[in-house]
């Protein structure tokens, strides 16, 4: 663990000390976020902040964990060959996000095509998910209360795409307040950095507080009111990592609890287009996601962030007591 954190501190440094140079650059290419104009007005004000700020994860993140497997061929022992599954899909993932940002900014406020989006997701998601079965030997999943894991052969497959691609458009749609998205993944990580250090796997506890570091120095620059947003190259990139940590531990099953806001934001979104269209154009809740619906309500953005914040904090708690049962 305290190479662990260690790791998390070293990765925070990197990704503060080249923030301030992110911003400026990515001011100076004018790669600012558009915003939703029936959105709450408050948010008006935001239009033309700098996105992408999800470079500010990935790069030290990738940086850190590509040294110490190059270190490996030197003949140091310093992170297992598991780790290139998950920073492959950070890269797949933040690949994608960039593209949609890019595409965001410089021509269609609404990024890429959300079909187009949703193949590339398949494609990266079938890769990780066969990666993880044949690759690292994964077919398996937890149950809390009992003691041996239960093998599902490659039912596993289908349902690590599922989960990839769930995860990564969830962690997606709750970017859209100052540090609420982020600190919500901050906790997921560091939640699953404890699951898997409690099972020994210390590699899996390295990365995961490598993320979490850098996702620490992201909030540095992007709390309210925020200067960086993160954008699709960092809330993809997180989702889809966040699962293939989870499915590396076995413990998948607590992803719903671990994650909890993740999936109750993407479920208003799923509730709110379902409900409009079968009623006739009447809505479930004032605006989705669920954050704007509060909002809307009369709470401020760190009302909302805070007390989403909280709930995060408590579902991590018990997906960890969960995992001890």
């Amino acid at each position: 663990m305290a190479y662990s954190l260690t790791l998390g501190t070293i990765s925070f440094l990197l990704a503060v000390i080249w923030g301030r140079p992110l911003i400026n650059f990515l001011r100076r290419q004018r790669i600012g976020k558009p915003i939703r104009m029936d959105g709450p007005s408050t948010h008006q004000p935001k239009i033309g902040t700098p996105t992408m700020g999800g470079l500010m994860v990935i790069v030290p993140v990738l940086v850190i964990t590509g040294v110490l497997n190059v270190a490996n061929l030197l003949g140091l022992n310093l992170i297992g060959r598991s780790i290139l599954v998950p920073m492959g899909a950070m890269a797949a993932f933040g690949a994608l996000g960039a593209v949609d940002d890019l595409v965001g900014v410089r021509r269609v406020s609404t990024g890429i095509l959300a079909r187009q989006k949703l193949l590339w997701q398949t494609i990266f998601a079938a890769i990780t998910a066969l990666a993880l079965h044949f690759a690292l030997d994964l077919r398996s999943v937890a149950l809390p209360g009992v003691p041996e894991k239960i093998n599902i052969g490659l039912w596993y497959v289908p349902i690590a795409m599922f989960l990839v691609v769930g995860f990564s458009n969830a962690v997606n749609l709750t970017d859209g307040l100052d540090a609420l998205a982020g600190s919500l993944a901050a906790l997921a990580f560091a939640a699953y950095g404890v699951i898997a250090f409690l099972q020994g796997q210390i590699w899996l506890v390295a990365f995961d507080f490598t993320v979490v570091g850098a996702i620490l120095a992201f909030l540095w620059y992007n709390a309210y009111p925020a200067e960086l947003f993160m954008g699709d190259i960092g809330s993809l990139a997180l989702g889809a990592t966040l699962v293939v940590v989870a499915l590396m531990t076995g413990q998948w099953l607590l992803l719903p609890v671990v994650g909890f806001m993740f999936v109750a934001e993407a479920t208003s979104v799923m509730l709110q287009v379902g409900y409009y269209k079968l009623s006739g154009g009447k809505r479930l809740f004032k605006m989705a996601p669920l954050h704007h619906h509060f909002e809307l309500l009369g709470w401020s953005e760190t009302q909302v962030v805070q007390r989403f914040w909280l709930v995060g904090i408590l579902t991590a708690m018990l997906g960890i007591a969960l995992a001890l049962v």
